[in-house]
């Protein structure tokens, strides 16, 4: 089983520390290909800044491991004349946990600090006694005078907007942080990359190492470099619910749990072969893993990869988490280990040519 080593550790907080908002990814895609340089033949980069890693290039069969690069953010979408600013969602946002979150503004004069404001309990009477917060009550303050104060420190409308927290340790058990939600993923893929090289294994395919971007608003970036790549094997990773925390119902979201493996999901866009392999594997190299349903779609980059290019097999291999789209998202360190672990020793089960056609 893969060991997080310091050297990866220290990239690990680098790169989860970093701000990577879905369509300005670039400053993690740099982070990310700076580490996986010397375990790759060569690297490349699209033209919307999905980054990848090529192992054995010019093998006409094709696989793609697979995360995304991208998180949640918010746009700066209005600026009152008293300079307080409203936001709309760049991806899947949750406006309940905004108030009193504290905010870094992208601008190209660099970081504004800022927070979202909200109302002290004390002034929230009557009917207001129990407000929520919705899109259209929470807000930005910048602690600016004015609009033309905040225009004047390089705000406009279109600035990115992501909260500030950094990852942590819980536990000595949990990483904690925002943007597990996938760059935890992209680590991933990153040490299976290390794995290879580390251990000397010769694969008889290409194999990608894909960072992709803008998957939190339609994995668009999955979209584009499904089609360029035209792999033959996609091996996707993202995060999935931790359904054992309280207010959870595990009934509607499955059962799965922190701590307990890796999840793998039946869903239509699973290749049922691939997936048997997977598991095969699992078993083989005693890797626990938990099992999961998707209706109709998976939502991640898999649904991407599995319909494009007239059909390419494609399995999912999820890294339950807590809290996902907060800032305090927390991922299992076994967890982590045993994603790589099972990408890794799936890698090494793929033969040259192989068919997966199911007769």
């Amino acid at each position: 089983m893969s060991t997080i080593n310091s050297t990866s550790e220290k990239f690990l907080y680098e790169y989860l520390n970093n701000a990577s908002p879905t369509g300005y990814e670039s400053p993690g895609q740099k982070l990310w290909v700076e580490y996986i340089k010397p375990f790759v033949d060569e690297w490349h980069l699209d033209n919307y800044g999905t980054a990848y890693g090529v192992i054995n290039p010019g093998q006409e069969y094709r696989v793609v491991i697979e995360a995304h690069a991208d998180e949640i953010s918010w746009y700066v979408n209005y600026i009152s004349d008293n300079g307080f600013i409203q936001v709309i969602r760049n991806g899947g946002s949750d406006h309940i946990i905004a108030p009193s979150m504290r905010v870094n503004i992208h601008t190209k004069k660099g970081i504004v600090k800022g927070v979202f404001g909200w109302p002290a309990i004390h002034t929230r009477k009557g009917k207001d006694e129990n407000m929520s917060p919705t899109m259209e009550n929470i807000f930005v303050d910048v602690g600016a005078k004015d609009k033309a104060e905040v225009l004047e420190m390089g705000i406009h409308v279109g600035c990115v907007i992501t909260f500030v927290d950094e990852l942590t340790k819980i536990n000595d058990t949990y990483y904690c942080g925002r943007a597990l939600d996938n760059r935890m993923g992209g680590f991933c893929i990153a040490e299976v990359a290390r794995m290879l090289k580390e251990n000397k294994k010769t694969l008889p395919f290409t194999l990608y190492v894909v960072n992709a971007v803008q998957e939190e608003i339609g994995l668009r970036g999955a979209e584009m470099i499904a089609n360029t790549l035209k792999p033959h094997v996609a091996i996707i990773t993202d995060v999935t619910h931790d359904s054992n925390t309280p207010l959870v119902n595990n009934k509607i979201q499955g059962d799965i749990k922190c701590g307990n493996g890796p999840s793998l999901t039946y869903a239509p866009a699973v290749h049922n072969l691939l997936l048997e392999q997977v598991i095969s594997v699992a078993d083989a190299n005693n890797i626990e893993f938990q099992r999961q349903a998707a209706s109709r779609s998976t939502g991640t980059d898999t649904d991407a990869f599995a319909y494009s290019n007239g059909g390419v097999p494609s399995v999912l291999i999820s890294l339950p988490l807590r809290y996902m789209h907060t800032t305090v998202e927390m991922a299992h360190e076994k967890d982590i280990e045993n994603v790589i672990s099972l990408i890794y020793h799936s890698l090494l089960s793929i033969k040259e040519g192989q068919s997966f056609k199911y007769f």
